[in-house]
């Protein structure tokens, strides 16, 4: 049999799709479970990083954030992944499912980068916005929450669908930890057959499916947002 043969061999007739389907599965639950904490967390951090220097309190919130930033965004996914996993669950005693541990992973690198994205959108949106916030009577965190906040989410929402695609392609790490992503499960095949051309290629299009369907979200979801703004 050739590669092709072989491949449809265990992909049909042995049904590993049920397997490839699973880890379709994982890979989509990491990445937005871990863009959804990521935003959580950038939301959070950019706000701090944003804080006017009034008090003690302004400027230590402003160097925690600094500093999650730069360990975050300074050291590899992989790296962190594996702290989590093999480091800091087990020295605090906790044990949980490797698929929540790499949602935690991904939300906490994540957050570092949109903190920044977010960052970015709220200073886009016009000083006087916060200035008409704090005239009729809003404290800064409720003007942040009630007002500018969602300003910047419209300005960055592009950007965000970027960090939902880099989200989907650095799963394939999750491997590490024992977790079955899609990655492994087109591994499993080539492992399993010894043919490595035919699965990877399979591994590469269902990437590029994945990728091509969340960009037109995205620009679907920009589209309406702009036909919004024009009302």
């Amino acid at each position: 049999m050739n590669a092709w043969e072989i491949f449809y061999e265990q992909f049909i007739t042995l049904d590993g799709y049920k397997k490839v389907i699973e880890g379709l599965l994982a890979t989509l639950e990491i990445a937005c479970l871990g863009l959804v904490i990521g935003f959580v967390i950038g939301c959070l951090l950019a706000v701090m990083k944003l804080l006017p220097y009034k008090n003690w309190l302004a400027k230590l919130l402003n160097w925690i954030a600094n500093v999650y930033v730069a360990i975050f965004r300074g050291t590899p996914m992989v790296v962190q992944l594996l702290l989590i996993h093999f480091a800091l669950f087990p020295a605090i005693g906790i044990v949980i499912d490797p698929v929540i541990e790499a949602c935690i992973a991904f939300g906490m690198n994540s957050g570092a980068y949109i903190c920044e994205i977010m960052r970015g959108g709220i200073l886009s949106v016009d000083k006087g916005q916060m200035e008409a916030g704090r005239a009729i009577g809003l404290g800064y965190g409720k003007t942040m929450i009630s007002i500018i906040i969602p300003q910047a989410i419209k300005n960055v929402v592009p950007t965000l669908g970027n960090e939902f695609i880099a989200l989907i392609k650095e799963t394939s790490v999750v491997s590490f930890i024992a977790v079955v992503d899609i990655t492994r499960a087109f591994q499993n095949f080539a492992n399993s057959t010894l043919e490595y051309f035919v699965p990877y290629i399979a591994l590469a299009l269902c990437y590029l499916v994945m990728v091509l369907i969340v960009t037109v979200i995205v620009r679907l979801i920009e589209g309406r947002m702009r036909r919004s703004d024009r009302r």
